[in-house]
């Protein structure tokens, strides 16, 4: 039976005996781990949203003919990519933290043309497969999580020049069923929360790196398989007892490592197969939908500026105009970063195999402003809150009959407002900008889906200063030997902002 709300998927982890190491031990039962349940409560989340707001966070499939979680639908529109921005929002100002499930969602849409194209060229069956896999997820409605990122080992050599061949997942070998990998992939978002796997090269390959052009799906819980857990900042407060000093108790994010010895991927299941000249189109598509995806950070940013205005209220300055401008500034910082996502939305294109592509450069100026903006908004949100954020006593001496009334009395805010309310408030900034949640706010941020440089690379790439050169000179009327009639480059660009239509009056 598929999975139809939060409770049973939660149920649905259970019993799997997955082989994960935290704090140095083997963890019996993930779903009861007081460290780990928060990052599943999140991805719960995912699946009652669509069930109270079907209409943002479900769609209908063409695949399999009714309704879909929205995270397993393949984008059949701009509209479909639009939507997939609002449900990522509103689930980022529902949990204030990492919900888990964009990579798989990404990597499904990026697979889909990919394999389209390859088939197209080496007569492979790659697309039909992704196909079949994505209409049994979206039955079944499970969690499908990405494993792109490889530890990389020297950086300057390439995957089948390490030293080690481990250091980028690999076939080890392969028989008529399929194929064998081994390898490891790095802080690698909910994978222990997931259900299936999608694996991934992680970089652009050549012809002596074709063991490392390997995709195929596997679930978490095959054989071979071994996850060394993640460490956040603060995340042992959640072994503490109480709820007020973990600032946002009930979620979280989750990474981990994730270690592949021998582990077996079946030929139904593998969608690339030493296609090493395909693995730079699958990563850079896969990189447009997810450096998109960042909108998410938008309702995390919501939930800041929140956050930020309630202390404001409780310490009697909400009124102050110096407050009021950090406020406009860091909604003006947080709607930036949306606009240049949804726009890329927006601005999709159709590929060959049917689905829709969202527009690269916006994409890669959203995930930026990512890299950027988060970091500003924590800034002016710490400003607002003062430094009894970092130095308040704990939630326990708060409950001391010793020590409790003498916090009551000296750390009350303005008439009417408890001093519980107030350090709650300032807890959650703390966990946001400096503790467990502040891994998905701000450092993920800076080098989920590349790092900055990866972003001004393609940025580079899609300038068009020669088009852009030419417009200009036909303005001021620059004569360099050209011929007197202007004519546009064919280029990409116009037709990216115009449309072909405008683009051929132009001509």
């Amino acid at each position: 039976m598929p999975i139809k709300n939060g409770a049973e998927y939660i149920q649905s982890l259970r019993g799997r005996k997955l082989k994960i190491y935290l704090f140095g031990e083997l963890v019996k039962e993930p779903v009861d781990h007081p460290m780990i349940r928060p990052s599943i409560n999140a991805v719960a989340e995912t699946y009652d949203l669509a069930v109270e707001e079907p209409e943002l966070a479900s769609a209908k499939s063409s695949l399999i003919g009714i309704n879909v979680n929205r995270f397993l639908h393949v984008a059949e529109s701009a509209q479909d990519l639009v939507n997939q921005n609002r449900m990522q929002r509103k689930l980022g100002q529902l949990t204030g933290t990492c919900f888990q499930r964009c990579v798989g969602m990404d990597a499904l849409n990026s697979l889909y043309s990919t394999t389209f194209e390859v088939d197209g060229k080496h007569c492979t069956q790659y697309h039909k497969r992704v196909i079949e896999f994505i209409k049994m997820m979206q039955r079944e409605n499970l969690v499908i999580g990405g494993a792109m990122t490889d530890v990389k080992g020297d950086r300057s050599l390439s995957p089948s020049q390490q030293e080690d061949p481990d250091m980028f997942v690999h076939i080890t070998k392969r028989d008529g069923k399929g194929v064998y990998i081994t390898g490891a992939k790095a802080h690698q978002t909910g994978c222990i929360n997931s259900h299936w796997m999608i694996v991934m090269p992680t970089m652009r390959l050549k012809a002596e790196d074709k063991d490392y052009a390997i995709v195929g799906a596997v679930p978490v819980d095959a054989p071979g398989i071994t996850y060394i857990y993640g460490r956040q900042s603060c995340d042992t407060r959640s072994m503490e007892g109480g709820e007020i000093d973990a600032g946002n108790v009930m979620y979280s994010g989750q990474e981990a490592m994730v270690i592949f010895k021998d582990v077996f991927i079946p030929n139904e299941l593998i969608f690339m197969d030493g296609e090493y000249e395909y693995a730079a189109m699958l990563v850079e598509r896969f990189t447009c939908y997810h450096r998109r995806s960042y909108v998410c950070k938008t309702g995390l940013g919501d939930v800041l500026i929140g956050a930020a205005a309630a202390i404001a209220d409780y310490n009697g300055v909400a009124n102050a105009s110096h407050i009021k401008d950090k406020l406009v500034e860091m909604t003006y910082l947080n709607e930036a970063i949306f606009g240049a996502g949804i726009a890329s939305s927006y601005m999709a294109h159709k590929t060959a195999a049917g689905n829709w592509q969202n527009d690269d450069m916006l994409a890669n100026v959203c995930k930026h402003s990512v890299t950027r903006f988060p970091y500003e908004i924590g800034r002016m949100a710490q400003d607002i809150a003062g430094g009894l954020m970092v130095t308040m006593p704990s939630e326990k001496e708060f409950r001391s009959a010793e020590t409790g009334p003498l916090l009551e009395k000296y750390l009350k805010g303005r008439k009417g407002v408890s001093t519980e309310n107030r350090m709650r408030i300032l807890r959650l900034i703390e966990n946001m900008t400096l503790g467990r949640n502040a891994v998905g706010y701000l450092t993920e941020s800076m080098h989920g889906a590349g790092s900055p440089q990866a972003q001004r690379i393609q940025i580079a790439r899609q300038m068009q200063l020669e088009y852009k050169k030419k417009a200009a000179k036909k303005l001021a009327s620059v004569n360099e030997g050209e011929a007197s009639e202007y004519v546009p480059e064919p280029s990409e660009y116009f037709d990216r902002i115009f449309g072909a239509k405008e683009k051929k009056k132009a001509n």
